[in-house]
C-alpha cells in the first residue's frame, strides 16, 4: 500500500512538473511573439535577386498585356450618338421645351453601318454621359426592404422627395427609380426587325435577392413631375429587368447600360436601321445619348487600359532591371 502510494505521489509530480514545463514554454513563445522576437525568413535582396526578379516581371507581364491588348482589338463596336440629331430642327434652339412636349413625335430613324463582322450574341448597350448617378442624395433616394417586401414595409422616408403621392405610398420609391431611363429602340436589317432579347439582362442576384417576387408596383409615376419611364404594376419588380439594370446605379458620370442581345451574325457592310423613341430627358443638364452595339470577347467588352498597363509595368520592369544591371557592373558590391 506504501508502495502505491509513493508511486502514485511520483506520477504526479510528474505530471506537475510536465504541466509547468508546457505552460512555460507557452509564456516563453508568447512573449517572443509580442516582442517580436520570433524567428523570421528574412530574404537578402542581393543585386542579382533584385536584377532577376524586375526582369522576370517584365517578361511576365508584356505577354499578359498583349494577350489582353489583342482580346480588346477584336471587340468590333458601333457606337452612335443621337440626342441632338433627333431633335427636330424647329426645336433645335429649346430642346427642353421638345422633350417635355407630350404632343411632339419622338420617333427618330437612325442608320448604321457594320465594318466589320459581328458575331453573336451583339450587346445593346445605351450610354450616358454627363450623369452623375454616383450623387450621394440620388444614391440614397431607395428604400431596399421596400424593393424585397413592397407594402409590408412602411417606412420610405429614405426615398424623399419620391416616397408618397397623394398620401399614397409608392412603389418602388425614391429618385433612381422615378428617373428610370425609358429611350426605346427597333432594330430592322433587310427589312425585317431583328428580335431582341431583353430576358436575363440584370445580375441574377439581383433578380433573386434584391427584387420581391411577389412585389408591383404602386402609385408610380402619378404625381405631375414625371421624371422616366413607367412600370407595368402587373409585372412583379423581379421581372421589370430595365429597373433592375437601371438601379444598380454607376460609379463615373459616363456609363453603359444593358438593354438586350441580337442573337444573330452581322456581316459587314450590312445596314442596319436602328428606330429610336426619344423620349429621356438629358438635355436639362447637358447629357449625351449614345446607343452602342458591342460584341465580346474572352476578357469582356472593349477596354484597353487593362492591355496597356500591363504593358506598362512590365516594360517599365525591364528598364529597371536594364539600369540596376549597368549600375551593378559599373560598381559591383
Amino acid at each position: 500500500m506504501d508502495g502505491d502510494r509513493a508511486s502514485s505521489s511520483s506520477l504526479g509530480a510528474g505530471d506537475g512538473t510536465q504541466h509547468v514545463a508546457v505552460l512555460s514554454r507557452r509564456q516563453n513563445a508568447l512573449h517572443q511573439f509580442t516582442q517580436q522576437s520570433l524567428p523570421a525568413c528574412k530574404p537578402v535582396l542581393t543585386p542579382s535577386w533584385v536584377i532577376t526578379s524586375f526582369f522576370l516581371v517584365g517578361v511576365l507581364f508584356i505577354p499578359v498585356g498583349l494577350a489582353a491588348l489583342r482580346a480588346s482589338q477584336s471587340v468590333v463596336e458601333i457606337v452612335d450618338r443621337y440626342d441632338n440629331d433627333c431633335i427636330p430642327e424647329a426645336f433645335r434652339s429649346n430642346k427642353v421645351a421638345y422633350i417635355k412636349d407630350n404632343f411632339s413625335p419622338k420617333n427618330c430613324t437612325r442608320i448604321l453601318k457594320v465594318h466589320k463582322r459581328m458575331k453573336a450574341p451583339i450587346y445593346i448597350y445605351y450610354q450616358l454621359d454627363n450623369y452623375y448617378q454616383n450623387h450621394r442624395r440620388y444614391v440614397k433616394s431607395r428604400s431596399e426592404n421596400q424593393l424585397m417586401y413592397g407594402l409590408k414595409y412602411n417606412d420610405s422616408s429614405s426615398c424623399k422627395p419620391e416616397d408618397t403621392n397623394n398620401g399614397l405610398p409608392i412603389v418602388p420609391c425614391g429618385l433612381i427609380a422615378w428617373s428610370l431611363f425609358n429611350d426605346t429602340y427597333t432594330f430592322v436589317h433587310q427589312s425585317v426587325e431583328l428580335k431582341l432579347n431583353r430576358k436575363n439582362i440584370a445580375w441574377k442576384s439581383d433578380r433573386d435577392h434584391k427584387f420581391g417576387k411577389h412585389v408591383f408596383p404602386f402609385n408610380f409615376q402619378n404625381g405631375t413631375l414625371i421624371g422616366g419611364g413607367g412600370l407595368d404594376p402587373n409585372i412583379p419588380l423581379s421581372d421589370q429587368e430595365d429597373l433592375i439594370v437601371w438601379m444598380r446605379t454607376a460609379a463615373l458620370p459616363s456609363f453603359r447600360k444593358l438593354y438586350g442581345r441580337i442573337e444573330e451574325d452581322l456581316e459587314a457592310d450590312e445596314v442596319i436601321v436602328v428606330n429610336v423613341v426619344n423620349n429621356y430627358n438629358t438635355y436639362s443638364f447637358g447629357g449625351k445619348k449614345k446607343l452602342v452595339l458591342s460584341t465580346s470577347s474572352w476578357l469582356g467588352g472593349k477596354n484597353d487600359f487593362l492591355g496597356l498597363a500591363y504593358i506598362a509595368v512590365g516594360s517599365s520592369s525591364i528598364f529597371v532591371s536594364f539600369v540596376f544591371l549597368m549600375l551593378h557592373v559599373k560598381n559591383p558590391r
